[in-house]
């Protein structure tokens, strides 16, 4: 079986759960190489349990500078921007073209091929989408979609345009954006790309499965949502993109929601001389049967 590893660097950005580290365990498990961003206080405790990747400090001054777009809380705290900025700057500084950026809640990464979701043990999943995304001009940010939204009984698409990307995102490094945002900086980013005529892809053909919102200790739910709820971090979207975006009730709790048909006219541009091979690649990745021993696990 080859294994294709990812062209590009791979960053986690985590906080409050280095007990329960679940990205980068799946991270380990495929082989992934891959960097986690943590905050000088958990230094430390990261450092002794994270096995095959490399820890980071966030310096403070990312922190200090970030823009949260809403007047600083009285709390201070910026969400998890602050971070994926350093990422962004850490890449570029050591020469790389495209980064990806993980949250710290994953806990697989499938095929979805056939109505079969099939965990995968191995890094080709992230250079397939970074062999996708590099035939275009255009393409400047990129994400597997979730597991949960691509039941096994319905139809999906291995490719979604002009959508949103979320907790997993390839972006490409010289667009001249940067996170902002105390909440929803995901989805922000997002916008900002499409208005502006550029394009993005979501991967059904590759799922993240991850812990739902509020539902794991550490990162933003206990930096916001068990104290505050899902109110603000809604209302922050609406207002920075009132022409797209509403207030609605979702999964019973307060949520936004977005319309992105204006974007369908974003057209992807495939890059001059441009070869593709036909018919089907899977790039060495072939179907087994778990092993009795780890299927019980």
């Amino acid at each position: 079986m080859s294994t294709y590893k990812p062209r590009f660097p791979v960053y986690i950005i985590s906080k409050g759960r280095w007990k329960r580290r679940p990205t980068s365990n799946v991270f380990e498990s495929m082989g992934i190489p891959y960097y986690i961003v943590v905050e000088e206080q958990e230094y430390e405790k990261y450092s002794k349990v994270i096995k095959n990747g490399t820890v980071l400090i966030l310096p403070q001054k990312y922190l200090d500078e970030y823009d949260t777009f809403w007047e600083r809380a009285e709390d201070n705290k910026c969400g998890a921007g602050a971070a994926r900025n350093f990422c962004w700057d850490h890449s570029i500084e050591n020469g790389a073209e495209y980064h990806w950026v993980f949250d710290d809640n994953i806990e697989a990464i499938e095929r979805f091929n056939n109505n079969m979701k099939v965990e995968c043990k191995t890094p080709t999943p992230l250079y397939v989408c970074e062999e996708f995304v590099l035939r275009y001009e255009n393409v400047v940010q990129a994400g597997m979609g979730y597991s949960i939204f691509c039941p096994a009984g319905d139809f999906r698409p291995p490719v979604r345009f002009n959508t949103r990307i979320y907790s997993n995102q390839l972006i490409k490094n010289d667009i001249p954006y940067r996170w902002r945002g105390r909440y929803n900086e995901d989805t922000d980013l997002s916008l900002r790309i499409l208005k502006d005529g550029l394009c993005t892809v979501e991967f059904n053909a590759f799922l993240i499965s991850k812990r739902g919102t509020q539902t794991m200790k550490g990162g933003n739910t206990d930096e916001f949502y068990s104290k505050e709820g899902t109110l603000n971090k809604s209302q922050m979207l609406v207002d920075m993109h009132p022409d797209v975006t509403k207030l609605v009730i979702r999964w019973n709790r307060d949520h936004h929601w977005v319309n992105y048909r204006p974007f369908r006219k974003n057209i992807l541009k495939k890059k001059k001389g441009l070869t593709a091979k036909r018919g089907v690649d899977n790039f060495g990745m072939v179907l087994r049967e778990r092993e009795k021993d780890n299927a019980n696990r």
